[in-house]
């Protein structure tokens, strides 16, 4: 029974270091794409904005001068530069927070970097729940950055400053939960919402919005080495439960030959 026992260490042990050297390879797999995604938002984010300033609200654009222009335009790269680095913060475990500034408003954006403790690498179910952490955390700083990129648009005067912003949560959220390419300018929310008229609240108006909504399934979408990366991780993953699931296997053989033993070594003969 010692030997069994003895064996069945063995096993786990070579589990352990195969799951290791699985965990270290997903580490390296999400830099990698968290890398991409960075590069892949700062360029949709810019290509939203071009289309929302030149065909969204043309006209409100044209009133800007030619220094407003190149301020909001400053101010929307470095947003995506921040993103781009907030990413790499989750997976790397370094904590920092930047401050981004609109120079056509006295008010600042501050960006807080979040980050996750580093999971155990020979866990594969912490593995599993570290990973998901990092995707809600990916999810939720698209969703920051289109937040602050849309109140940006709105202090320049070219999105309505009284956009509700319940409306416009419900509509990014019922987009997001679509798992296809919608249709139309990709990371652009457009719809059509009744707005109250403060001075009769029983007259109202039908408005056309459009407002930023980074998407990460059409940034993937767009990019084909982001895709990959992606794909990737889902194959470090699968490989990840394999494991995961004959190491449950042989922890339950240990636990039976360890109860065996026990009840073998305390039982007696009246």
């Amino acid at each position: 029974m010692a030997r069994a026992i003895e064996r069945i260490d063995r096993d786990l042990a070579m589990l352990e270091e195969a799951i290791r050297a699985i965990a270290a390879e997903l580490q390296s797999a999400d830099t990698i794409y968290l890398t991409l995604l960075g590069e892949a938002v700062r360029k949709q984010l810019i290509l939203a904005s071009y289309h929302l300033c030149t065909q969204g609200y043309p006209e409100n654009f044209l009133k800007l001068s030619l220094n407003q222009r190149q301020k909001l335009q400053q101010a929307i790269r470095k947003l995506g530069q921040q993103l781009s680095e907030q990413l790499l913060t989750h997976v790397n475990g370094e904590e920092t927070a930047e401050v981004g500034e609109y120079e056509g408003d006295e008010t600042e954006l501050v960006v807080q970097h979040s980050i996750l403790n580093p999971p155990d690498s020979s866990s594969p179910e912490e593995l599993a729940k570290w990973q998901n952490s990092l995707e809600e955390l990916t999810q939720q700083a698209l969703k920051k950055v289109s937040h602050d990129a849309n109140v940006l648009l709105q202090r320049a005067d070219i999105l309505p400053k009284k956009i509700p912003e319940p409306i416009l949560e419900a509509a990014a959220a019922a987009s997001e939960a679509a798992a296809e390419v919608m249709p139309g300018p990709p990371n652009l929310l457009n719809l059509v919402i009744e707005i109250e008229n403060e001075q009769d609240e029983e007259e109202s108006s039908l408005t056309q919005i459009m407002a930023i909504n980074l998407r990460l399934g059409e940034i993937e979408f767009a990019d084909g080495t982001l895709a990959s990366s992606r794909k990737q991780i889902r194959n470090i993953l699968v490989q990840l439960q394999k494991l995961g699931r004959e190491y449950q296997k042989k922890q339950r053989e240990r636990s039976i030959a360890e109860a065996e033993a026990a009840w073998r070594s305390s039982w007696y003969e009246d």
